[in-house]
């Protein structure tokens, strides 16, 4: 998710890192979280904590787990996450490959839920086929085995799981004593769409939440990144008329130009962009930030935040 006062246009190098980190670490904690009468002393806004990152506090996309989806209105960008769903995100990059989504569209725009794009034919022998190497069965990846997932824990008790934070920028979950791990449904998150089956999806069938995180789907359908680029073009299309939002008026769907994969662009041609690191002194200053925000708006600072609250941010490299 991208909050562009924050995230494409920096304004870097105000303030040195250590003076921000050294405000944060020396400053009182607040009271047990969720005490909103609690009051803090002054610490770091969210915007100095980015202003003093250094270049080594970012990351750029990878290539090969990035997936530029081409509008009228311009780029999309989803980063994938193989750490959670592997064979989904092999299947995306060979259907990617073979230009399996040129020319569909998003057929679905159901009001603070999702848009979901794809080949909305019904009938099977009518569906677009899948290119070479794409699979039409993959088993469901809805958890996966905790060991060996980065994970950084957000502070803050979390009501679906027992403990949450980030791996490598995707919202995730995670229970220590089942040792399992999972992504969650947050703003922005991308899942594979699916029948009644749990293994019925294939990673053909795309879609973005674009309302309020429902959480109860974690854990129940496959989620295969997030979107860090272009959310609002998602976000603004209009709302299909039917309980599940259909188009059922089919000049109201948006037509996908082109999908690649960010390297298959020609380089000179590929959006520049890098992602903050979530495994950082800085990304722990930024949460710290948001859980207890120090600008003029916030008289009270909450000393809470929901892992769907958190953003990343995402800037063009200087």
């Amino acid at each position: 998710m991208v909050e562009p006062p924050m995230s494409l246009q920096p304004k870097l190098l105000t303030l040195v890192l250590t003076a921000a980190l050294a405000a944060f670490a020396t400053a009182p904690r607040a009271a047990e979280p969720g005490d909103a009468s609690a009051q803090v002393a002054p610490r770091a806004t969210t915007q100095q904590v980015l202003d003093a990152s250094s270049p080594s506090d970012w990351r750029p996309l990878d290539p090969e787990n990035t997936v530029v989806m081409t509008l009228a209105s311009g780029d999309v960008i989803i980063e994938l996450a193989p750490q959670f769903a592997p064979a989904h995100v092999a299947n995306i990059r060979a259907l990617a490959r073979g230009g399996f989504w040129d020319g569909l569209s998003i057929y679905r725009g159901h009001d603070n839920f999702v848009v979901q794009w794809g080949d909305p034919e019904e009938d099977e022998a009518k569906q677009r086929a899948f290119p070479n190497g794409a699979l039409r069965k993959l088993p469901a990846e809805f958890d996966i085995a905790a060991a060996g997932v980065p994970f950084t824990v957000l502070p803050d008790v979390d009501g679906w799981a027992p403990q949450v934070g980030f791996s490598n920028g995707m919202p995730a979950g995670r229970d220590p004593q089942a040792g399992r791990a999972w992504p969650l449904h947050c703003y922005g998150s991308v899942g594979a769409g699916r029948g009644l089956e749990a293994d019925s999806s294939t990673g053909a069938e795309l879609y973005a939440v674009i309302g309020q995180s429902p959480r109860q789907l974690d854990r129940n359908i496959t989620t295969i990144g997030r979107v860090v680029f272009g959310m609002e073009r998602l976000s603004v299309l209009p709302r299909g008329p039917g309980p599940l939002g259909f188009y059922e008026d089919q000049s109201l769907r948006t037509p996908i130009q082109r999908v690649r994969l960010l390297a298959d662009i020609p380089e000179a041609e590929r959006p520049r962009l890098e992602v903050l690191r979530t495994d950082t002194a800085t990304w722990d200053a930024l949460i710290e930030a948001r859980r207890n925000r120090q600008d003029d708006f916030y008289k009270r600072p909450a000393g809470h935040i929901d892992v769907c609250n958190v953003p990343l941010p995402v800037r063009e490299p200087s």
